[in-house]
C-alpha cells in the first residue's frame, strides 16, 4: 500500500516535492501530465503553486488532485532522505512543520 503525502512543496518547472508518511521525499515532474485536460488549468496563472494536501493527497482544487501512488511509483526518490531528517522536518514519517504544504 502507497504511504500518504504528509506535505507536498509546489517547485519550479512544474515540478512537485512529495514527503510521504514513510518518510521518503520524492519529487515528480507534472510537465508531461499537463497536456491531459484534467491537469490543463494548472499550466495557466498561479495554480501549481497551491498545490496542498487533503486526506494524504495533492489537490489544488476540489476537482483536480493527483493520487499518492502516481507521486510515489512515478517520482523520483532523492538520495539523501537523511539531510531532512538532520534538520528536524521528518521525524517517524511526518513533518514537524517547516515543510508545509501551500
Amino acid at each position: 500500500m502507497t504511504p500518504d503525502v504528509v506535505s507536498v512543496t509546489p517547485l519550479r518547472e512544474n515540478q512537485l516535492e512529495a514527503v510521504f508518511a514513510n518518510g521518503e521525499i520524492r519529487v515528480l515532474d507534472m510537465r508531461p501530465y499537463l497536456g491531459y485536460p484534467a491537469f490543463a488549468p494548472l499550466a495557466e496563472g498561479g495554480l501549481f503553486m497551491k498545490a496542498h494536501v487533503v486526506l494524504g493527497t495533492v489537490a489544488w482544487t476540489d476537482e483536480i488532485d493527483i493520487s499518492p501512488d502516481t507521486l510515489y511509483l512515478c517520482g523520483r526518490l532523492l538520495p539523501d532522505q537523511n539531510t531532512h531528517r538532520a534538520h528536524g522536518e521528518i521525524k517517524d514519517g511526518k513533518s514537524n512543520g517547516t515543510m508545509e504544504s501551500i
